[in-house]
């Protein structure tokens, strides 16, 4: 038996021969050409065929993983028509007089590696979507079949791979393939989101170890714990067919939940919410019958643009997960950039420790002009919904003081130019500092909520940077510091009347379930996948004893 380590994408189980995936080698001839004008035509054509194709891949797999997850697709078309890449691919075929397949190959080459160069691992996922995006071009181009052909007439098999891009993914017949093993992977791919919407076991990162003289060998893949189990014995095999029917059944009972209150054996009630990135992601906390949106993550429009988003753009986006959730609390975090995640046009110093420098609420309160703009498209989407405003990167009274003062200046002037906002707006802010957490009593008396950022509390409280992968054996997220601040938060806030969340990592470690409920925590957001498994755990506990 050979056992490797990698890590897991889905947690299940699967069980079946191992099929390598055999790529066909794209190869790119460079040379010359007489008229760059044709050859920049044949780009646009090649380009245009690229966006069809992905249209169609879009609506082939909507149906089967959902609006949020199908939109890599939508993401890829973009990706094809951004004008710094077609730029890019049409400058290097005007001055160097080349073939469109290597302009395009070289470009992607330079892209990849600008992303690969970031400090966000979301970031980082997306060279693989400009080398996915690249590759269909340069296929188009030299005339090849773009589709996915079925390597094997095995009717079952663990799909293996070097690495998978998300066109390949979903090409893949869900009825044949029963898990994945990649040699190389980032879980923050799109790869491995779809992988998860598919509800197949996937293990990713198994290194170079994991070899193609392993095709058609017999294998267990073990999404919880990230290992595959070559030729494996009869006790190992035994112990996986029990994870397997555990999993399957753990499965059935989640479902039975759909509906049901988060209510404890005793009575106690708490929310479960879901954190979404992007209004696409509503598609999955409905799904997963999240009673709300705990924390909606604003910066992907700063993210996915090449300059400021505006105001229209931004209550649109806004008014589309307010009017999708009904009447479900919606709760939008104010900007949240710098740190791991920049975006170019903010012109932002570089920064020895970004992770405590000009961020977030710092940013908002030193250029009001962005934080207005974003304010008023707030304000106004919440006349069409349930919305509620939270202020990221809180460490002082005297800082929610002057953004609350900015939202008043807000709402004063959409009332003198007569456009339909919603005044009652409930205001709040995350507690994701130790200093939030000190003076919590007196930050509660100046807000409607309290969420905790159980990520970067962590972060801030034990002197770890979370970027730093050389630290995580030092990453203990249940450090009793950490703890004690989320307690004392949670004191503070019921004595001013105000609810407190946890919308962090933590919010989804059901062996913490207990002991949030316990210390008074109202609400718990976690990713949309969470929110039944979390659920279960509720209604599992008796607070009585």
């Amino acid at each position: 038996m050979v056992t490797l380590q990698g890590k897991s994408v889905y947690n299940d189980v699967c069980m079946g021969k191992i099929l390598f995936y055999a790529r066909k080698e794209q190869v790119i001839v460079r040379y010359h050409v007489d008229d760059t004008d044709a050859e920049i035509k044949r780009f646009h054509e090649a380009k245009e065929e690229g966006i069809s194709q992905l249209k169609k891949l879009y609506d082939k797999i909507v149906g089967s993983v959902g609006e949020a997850d199908a939109a890599v697709f939508e993401i890829h078309q973009m990706m094809m028509e951004d004008l710094d890449y077609c730029d890019s691919i049409e400058n290097i075929i005007t001055t160097q007089a080349v073939n469109a397949e290597y302009a395009v190959g070289t470009t992607a080459d330079n892209f990849a590696a600008m992303f690969l160069a970031m400090d966000d691992d979301y970031m980082r996922g997306r060279a693989a979507d400009v080398k996915d995006v690249s590759e269909r071009l340069i296929r188009i181009l030299q005339n090849e079949d773009t589709e996915m052909e079925d390597s094997d007439g095995d009717d079952h098999y663990i799909i293996a791979s070097d690495d998978l891009a998300p066109s390949e993914t979903v090409q893949l017949d869900k009825d044949k393939v029963l898990g994945f093993a990649l040699q190389m992977g980032s879980t923050n791919s799109h790869r491995d989101i779809l992988a998860r919407s598919m509800g197949i076991p996937a293990v990713i990162g198994l290194g170079e170890e994991f070899k193609e003289e392993y095709n058609h060998r017999y294998a267990v893949v073990d999404g919880f714990t990230g290992t595959v189990y070559i030729d494996p014995d009869e006790e190992t095999l035994a112990a996986m067919r029990k994870k397997k029917e555990e999993s399957d059944h753990q499965k059935e009972l989640l479902e039975t939940l759909r509906g049901k209150d988060n209510v404890t054996l005793d009575g106690r009630k708490i929310n479960i919410y879901a954190n979404i990135g992007s209004p696409a992601d509503v598609v999955k906390a409905l799904k997963n019958d999240a009673g709300g949106i705990g924390l909606f993550r604003s910066e992907f429009l700063y993210l996915e643009n090449d300059d400021f988003p505006s105001e229209e753009q931004q209550f649109l986006a806004y008014k589309q997960v307010a009017e999708n959730m009904a009447r479900k609390k919606v709760i939008i975090r104010t900007l949240d950039i710098g740190a791991d995640k920049q975006a170019d046009y903010f012109n932002l110093e570089h920064e020895e420790n970004p992770a405590l420098g000009y961020r977030a609420i710092r940013i908002c309160l030193t250029q009001p002009e962005i934080f207005k703009t974003q304010l008023r498209a707030i304000y106004r989407a919440a006349f069409f919904g349930n919305i509620s405003i939270m202020f990221p990167m809180i460490t002082s009274v005297d800082e929610v003081l002057q953004a609350k003062a900015i939202a008043a200046e807000v709402r004063e002037e959409l009332e003198n130019e007569g456009i339909p906002y919603r005044k009652d707006v409930e205001t709040g802010i995350m507690i994701e500092t130790p200093a939030a957490a000190l003076v919590s009593d007196e930050l509660a008396k100046v807000v409607d909520f309290f969420s905790v950022g159980t990520n970067d509390l962590t972060q801030y409280t034990l002197a770890i940077d979370r970027q730093n992968r050389k630290l995580e054996p030092f990453a203990n997220t249940h450090h009793k510091a950490v703890l004690k601040l989320i307690q004392m938060s949670t004191e503070n806030a019921h004595k001013e009347g105000i609810w407190i969340g946890i919308c962090g990592e933590l919010g989804a470690d059901t062996t913490l379930t207990e002991e949030f409920l316990r210390m008074g925590i109202d609400e718990l957001s976690v990713s949309a996948s969470m929110v039944l498994k979390v659920r279960n755990e509720v209604r599992k506990l008796d607070l009585s004893k």
